[in-house]
């Protein structure tokens, strides 16, 4: 039997419940992963809490986007982005639905290869952050010499978003509350605190201006420092202020009707996160991890918004 975390309504944290399921069969392109640690999302909440709609076929919904572990079975042709997927391989599997999970069977094309410099709990947190780092970055073009700005640098999101942008050669100010300053100066960024006079500390910071930047966080204080700053709106991304940012002309990224998914580059992204980690240049930092039947606790803590790393689960 699998383990298996379901929301069994449209609400908060108390809808959710852990059941047990008959373990899965891989068909054809498909592979049964013994999940090691699943990473939380805002977006998991999300789906759960109704923001996208609340249509009860849906339920009961099964969680997680993303998860590492070890593969158990393999069905026929059952190949990943970087070739055939074998039992007992270390893997993490994004993008997947169903990660709150002790075995998931996903599509062998959402697999690849766990860096081994990672923990399983590090790994289960590194692809959905990081895939829509890469995707901000790429659309701002963010790259050797550049100065970008990441607001909301110490979340999963922001500090991916950092480690990347300073890997490709650029110059990384960091919002974030001084206590989350010293993590940030060891990825190589320079913090500054946000709040009232933002806009003025980040000029004397970059004297000669701001080339990027990318919003993690969403408030109205990062979208308006941004457009302050940067005179291209091509060069501004967000991931959370999307009516805002379609209403302004920068880039809206993620989860919106008129934003960009992104697909490709996510998919191409995974690789690339995979290949720096695995060089020791890429750092996933667990804020915690929580037993699987401890799930509501978990989202609790993540809709808190105190969070400074993932919050993982442990079947």
């Amino acid at each position: 039997m699998t383990t298996t975390v379901v929301a069994t309504a449209f609400g908060g944290p108390e809808v959710l419940s852990v059941v047990d399921e008959p373990t899965g069969v891989p068909g054809p392109g498909e592979v049964l992963v013994d999940v090691r640690a699943a990473g939380t999302n805002p977006v998991d909440v999300k789906l759960y809490g109704g923001a996208y709609g609340k249509d009860p076929a849906q339920l009961p919904m099964r969680l997680g986007l993303e998860a590492a572990g070890v593969v158990s079975a393999v069905g026929d042709d059952a190949v990943g982005p970087e070739g055939p997927v074998q039992i007992g391989d270390d893997v993490i599997a994004y993008p997947i639905q169903g990660a709150y999970t002790s075995q998931v069977v996903v599509a062998a094309s959402s697999v690849v290869r766990k860096p081994t410099t990672l923990s399983f709990a590090e790994a289960g947190g590194l692809l959905l952050t990081g895939c829509t780092a890469v995707h901000a970055l790429t659309v701002t073009g963010v790259g050797v010499g550049d100065t970008v700005v990441v607001h909301g640098a110490s979340g999963g999101v922001g500090m991916m978003a950092v480690q990347l942008a300073v890997n490709a050669g650029a110059r990384v100010i960091a919002t974030s509350s001084e206590g989350n300053h010293a993590y940030l100066r060891e990825l190589g960024a320079e913090p500054v605190t946000y709040g009232d006079g933002l806009v003025e500390r980040i000029r004397a910071l970059a004297p000669a201006g701001v080339d990027a930047a990318i919003d993690a966080v969403g408030t109205s204080e990062a979208v308006d420092t941004s457009v302050a700053l940067v005179p291209d709106r091509s060069r501004i991304v967000t991931i959370a202020a999307f009516q805002r940012g379609l209403e302004l002309g920068i880039k809206v990224i993620g989860m919106f009707p008129g934003a960009d998914p992104g697909t490709e580059i996510r998919a191409a992204g995974r690789l690339e996160l995979a290949r720096q980690a695995e060089a020791g240049n890429l750092l996933v930092r667990v804020a915690r991890a929580y037993p699987l039947k401890d799930v509501a606790a978990a989202h609790l803590e993540l809709l808190s918004g105190h969070t400074h790393g993932k919050i993982v689960l442990i079947p």
